[in-house]
C-alpha cells in the first residue's frame, strides 16, 4: 500500500505551519471518525445512480465538514500479466506521483496546500483506492483525484525513485519468517495459478517494470465496469452524483481483464519446511473453504471463530498458548477470494516447540471436524459475534470500509440488518454438519520456516511476497 497525507489548509488556517496543519487536520478526522457512532442497522445506506450511470451507496453524515470515498476496481494482483509479477502493487505506488499537467512534486504539494488524504493498495482480486477530503476544500481534492484516475504520469524519474523503494522492501521482507511462511504457502497451494504468483514481484520482475506497463495495465482495469464506490460524510447524492460522473466518468466503459479461473488448493496435504537462520520458527496452514455466498459459509465462519478466531477464547489459542506456553499467538481465519476460499492459520514459536505445536493444532482441527463444537461455545460464540458488529461500524472510515466489502462480495445494503439474524440462526446440528464438511485433515497444507527441530527442511527461497492479512468477511 502506498498512501500519501495532505497537511494543508482553509482560508482560516493558511496562516498555520505545515505541522500545525496536519495536526488540525487530525483532530477534525478524529472528530469524523466518531461522528457516526449509531447501531449499524440503524444507517442510511443509500443506492444512487449518476447523471452519468455510476452507482454507488452512500451514508450522509453532515456533522463533521469532511467526506470519506473508498473505491475499489476489480483486478488486483491477479491480472498482472505473465513474468511481470508486481504491477499493481508497483501502480500503488505511483498513484500519486503526478497526474494531468502536474509532475510529482507540484502534484504532493497541491494535495498539501488542501488538506487532501489518498492512499491506494492492491489484493490479488482488486486494486483500491481511499480518498478524504474537507468540505471547504473539495471541489479542488476532488480535481486532484480525477487527475490521478485518469490521467497518472508514471514519469521515468518518478518510476525510478519507487522501484527503488520497492526493492528495498522486497530485501527487507526476504529476511521475514511470516512473509516468507505465506508467500511459499501460496506457492505451493496454487501453482500454475495467479494466486500462487509473488503479488509484491520479485527482484527480476520490479527491475523489469516500466511506464508502459504501468499505463497498459491502468487502461486494462481502471473502467467503470468493474468499479465500485461508497461515500461517507457531508456530502449529498446530488453532490456525489456530480462526483462521481468527474472523477469516473471519463474511463472506458469496459475493463480488459485476464480471465482468471477457479481454483482450489493443492490436495492431499502436505508439509514443507523452509531454513532461515532464525530463533523463532513461523508456520502458515490452511485448506480449501466454501465461498463466500455459499449457505453454509456463515456457519463456517461461527465454527472458525470457536476454532481460531476468537483470540483469547479460541480453542487452538486455549491448548497452544494457555495450557502448555508453546507459542505467544495462533489463529485462523476465513479467506473467501473471488476465484477460491480458504481456511488459513499461523502459529510462530520456537524452533524446539513447532513440531508439537502443529500436532495440537492438527489434533483440534481433528476434534472439531469430528465433534463440531459444544452448544456452550457456540452460544457464547453467536453472542460475540452478533454483539461486536457494530464495532465495525462505529467509525466512518470504517463503515465505508465494511460497506465496499460488501459491495465487492455482491451482497446488498440490506446485509447490514440481516447479518446477525443469519448468526443467531446457527444450531448446533448445522455446526457439526458444518465442522465435517469444512475440516479435512488429510488437506492441511503446512509451510514452516525456520529451523524447527524434527521437521524435514528445504533450501532457503529467493523470493518474496506480502503477508496475507485477515479477512474479516461475515
Amino acid at each position: 500500500m502506498h498512501m500519501t497525507f495532505g497537511a494543508a489548509s482553509n482560508e482560516r488556517l493558511a496562516h498555520l505551519s505545515r505541522a500545525g496543519l496536519a495536526a488540525v487536520l487530525a483532530l477534525v478526522i478524529t472528530a469524523f471518525s466518531f461522528a457516526s457512532s449509531r447501531p449499524a442497522a440503524a444507517m442510511n445506506i443509500q443506492t444512487i445512480k449518476s447523471p452519468g450511470g455510476i452507482e454507488a451507496w452512500l451514508v450522509e453524515e453532515h456533522g463533521v465538514p469532511l467526506m470519506a470515498l473508498r473505491f475499489a476496481f476489480e483486478g488486483g494482483s491477479s491480472q498482472d500479466p505473465k513474468n511481470k509479477d508486481g504491477v499493481a502493487n508497483f501502480m500503488t505506488a505511483m498513484m500519486d506521483e503526478g497526474a494531468g499537467d502536474l509532475k510529482s512534486e507540484a502534484f504532493q504539494e497541491r494535495m498539501e496546500e488542501i488538506a487532501m488524504r489518498m492512499s491506494y493498495d492492491d489484493t490479488k482480486d482488486n486494486f483500491f483506492g481511499s480518498f478524504e477530503t474537507l468540505t471547504t476544500n473539495r471541489d479542488k481534492a476532488v480535481e486532484l483525484l480525477k487527475l490521478a484516475i485518469q490521467k497518472p504520469r508514471f514519469d521515468g524519474e518518478a518510476v525510478e525513485r519507487m522501484r527503488q523503494q520497492l526493492l528495498a522492501n522486497l530485501a527487507y521482507a526476504d529476511k521475514d519468517p511470516d512473509r516468507v511462511a505465506m508467500r511459499e504457502w501460496y506457492a505451493q497451494a496454487y501453482a500454475g495459478h495467479p494466486y500462487g504468483r509473488n503479488s509484491n514481484g520479485t527482484k527480476e520482475t520490479i527491475s523489469a517494470i516500466n511506464s508502459a506497463d504501468l499505463a497498459d495495465y491502468h487502461k486494462r482495469t481502471f473502467a467503470r465496469s468493474n468499479l465500485k464506490v461508497v461515500a461517507v460524510g457531508d456530502i449529498t447524492a446530488e453532490e456525489l452524483g456530480k462526483l462521481l460522473d468527474d472523477v469516473f466518468g471519463g474511463l472506458p466503459e469496459k475493463a480488459d481483464l485476464i480471465d482468471i479461473p477457479k481454483a482450489a488448493p493443492a490436495t492431499p496435504g502436505k508439509e514443507q519446511v523452509i531454513e532461515m537462520g532464525v530463533p523463532q520458527s513461523v508456520a502458515v496452514f490452511g485448506f480449501g473453504a466454501m465461498e463466500r455466498k455459499d449457505p453454509d459459509f456463515m456457519t463456517a465462519f461461527v465454527i472458525n471463530h470457536i476454532l481460531g478466531g476468537g483470540g483469547f477464547s479460541a480453542k487452538l489459542m486455549e491448548e497452544v498458548r494457555e495450557k502448555r506456553g508453546l507459542a505467544y499467538s495462533v489463529y485462523t481465519y476465513i479467506q473467501p477470494y473471488r476465484h477460491t476460499s480458504l481456511l488459513q492459520g499461523s502459529v510462530a514459536t520456537k524452533n524446539e516447540a513447532m513440531a508439537e505445536s502443529l500436532g495440537i493444532i492438527r489434533a483440534e482441527l481433528k476434534k472439531m471436524a469430528e465433534n463440531g463444537p459444544t452448544p456452550a461455545d457456540l452460544e457464547a460464540a453467536k453472542s460475540y459475534l452478533t454483539g461486536s458488529y457494530a464495532l465495525r461500524f462505529d467509525t466512518n472510515s470504517k463503515i465505508a470500509s465494511q460497506l465496499l466489502g460488501l459491495m465487492i462480495e455482491g451482497f446488498g445494503p440490506e446485509y447490514v440488518e440481516n447479518r446477525n439474524k443469519l448468526i443467531e440462526a446457527v444450531t448446533v446440528e448445522d455446526a457439526k454438519r458444518v465442522a465435517a464438511r469444512l475440516i479435512k485433515t488429510d488437506d492441511l497444507l503446512v509451510t514452516v520456516v525456520g529451523k524447527p527441530v524434527g521437521l524435514k527442511r528445504a533450501a532457503a527461497p529467493a523470493q518474496t511476497a506480502p503477508v496475507a492479512v485477515p479477512a474479516n468477511p461475515g
